[in-house]
């Protein structure tokens, strides 16, 4: 069932375009008539001819479709000056109203376009359906090219004009809930190593549980791979390091390690390096983004501990992956515990709480009951040290020193940080990074 309804005026030529009221006329006709719901959505593009007044120019366009009062407050004129501006305005308006299915009336000869602008904005949550704008108005006007036949692709320049229109649109914009933030810890040399945990803020991810600095995409979310990019653009900026050389973990919440420059797994929860200016990196929104830094053979990993990783040992499984890669000691290895959920709010069903509670009975509150509180953090401790890191040189949550103390709970801080646990399953995720300084 269509939800929603864009209708593509953006590159009709100006005759076309300054008589509006009557294409429009005829598309909302159109729409409400085999629409398979009484008055969906309906969402117009126009270019913004240079000079006009956009809200002048939607209500000189509202007498004419007075008719049809059931649209009255569900259509909306989107002038832009490009078609990246357009799509992520109209975007922005159905996340607000958590709509998902969207028919695209569009020109013959944009519809290759219009998909690939569709591509790359919007993720497999979304589905479009396409329909010829000739079609819709059957209209001898509107026949401006010939069909293409089906999936014929646009040349590689026009692809990656499309690509700088949405890459410079998305620069463009304002960063949200405040200035970009970098919790750093004073256990890693800074003369050595560019290390950080990053917060929310910063970034322009709308999405209130996107909401800003998101630094993770899947099918599953509504945030697109490109508004990512741009994050980590912004974080890259604020904290030296480049974006082109910028590696994360595949998380498959095991213990696989990839060593930088070796075959690369289909899936690794743990990355090490002894490149100079390589920063890899570990997400984390509950589960424990972990940082290694070992100052004297001058190497560095990244891990990413979820209750299953940590119950499989990746925090150690990283340490000797850089112990046989590097010939690092143990004794340098530095570990860190960045931002995760902690021991207050995690709660694991008794028959996981139980592998915890062999690994030491203090990993486990309330632990008769039918979902014991965890403490994910203390049980990676305990594997570290049992493994042969040294406790100082572990930095987690059993800091006292607040200002030291970056080993925040995900879930208690809602303004300052993601979480599933707290958030459900459309959640935002920060990371840890580190690397090498040249």
């Amino acid at each position: 069932m269509v939800e929603a309804v864009l209708v593509d005026l953006f590159s009709l030529p100006a005759n076309l375009q300054n008589n509006i009221q009557g294409l429009l006329c005829n598309t909302v006709e159109t729409i409400e008539k085999y629409s398979s719901i009484p008055a969906p959505f309906v969402y117009v593009i126009c270019c913004q001819r240079q000079g006009s007044e956009r809200n002048g120019e939607k209500e000189s366009l509202l007498p004419a479709l007075s008719v049809f009062q059931s649209l009255k407050k569900r259509l909306e004129v989107v002038h832009a000056p490009n078609t990246a501006a357009a799509l992520y305005t109209i975007k922005q308006s159905l996340d607000e109203k958590d709509l998902s299915i969207i028919k695209v009336i569009v020109p013959t000869l944009r519809k290759a376009l219009m998909k690939v602008y569709i591509d790359h904005l919007f993720t497999a949550v979304y589905q479009f359906e396409f329909e010829d704008l000739q079609v819709a108005y059957d209209c001898e006007n509107l026949k401006i090219a010939e069909p293409q036949s089906e999936g014929q692709t646009l040349p590689i320049q026009d692809m990656a004009l499309i690509q700088s229109e949405i890459q410079m649109y998305l620069e463009s914009l304002p960063s949200l809930k405040g200035e970009l933030t970098i919790l750093r810890s004073s256990l890693i040399p800074d003369d050595i190593f560019l290390h950080g945990f990053t917060t929310r803020a910063g970034g322009i991810s709308y999405i209130p549980t996107l909401s800003s600095c998101n630094l993770f995409s899947s099918s599953k979310r509504r945030d697109p791979q490109v508004v990512v990019k741009e994050n980590l653009r912004r974080l890259a900026n604020a904290a030296g390091f480049d974006p082109e050389t910028f590696h994360r973990v595949k998380v498959d919440h095991a213990n696989a390690v990839c060593v930088m420059g070796k075959t690369e797994p289909d899936s690794y929860d743990g990355i090490v390096t002894n490149q100079k200016g390589i920063t890899i990196a570990a997400p984390g929104a509950d589960c424990i983004p972990v940082l290694f830094a070992d100052p004297v053979r001058k190497a560095c990993g990244a891990a990413h501990s979820g209750w299953k990783g940590t119950l499989l040992g990746v925090s150690m499984a990283t340490v000797n992956a850089m112990v046989s890669a590097y010939g690092c000691n143990l004794k340098d290895i530095l570990v860190v515990l960045g931002p995760s959920v902690g021991p207050c709010c995690y709660k694991l069903p008794q028959e996981s709480a139980t592998e915890f509670h062999r690994i030491d009975p203090k990993c486990v509150r309330l632990f008769d009951s039918a979902n014991p509180y965890i403490d994910i953090r203390r049980a990676t401790r305990i594997l570290l040290e049992r493994g042969g890191i040294l406790p100082e040189n572990i930095q987690d949550d059993s800091v006292t020193d607040q200002n030291q103390n970056i080993t925040f709970c995900t879930a208690c801080h809602p303004d300052k940080f993601y979480s599933h646990f707290r958030d459900g399953t459309n959640f935002g995720t920060q990371i840890g990074f580190i690397s090498i300084k040249d």
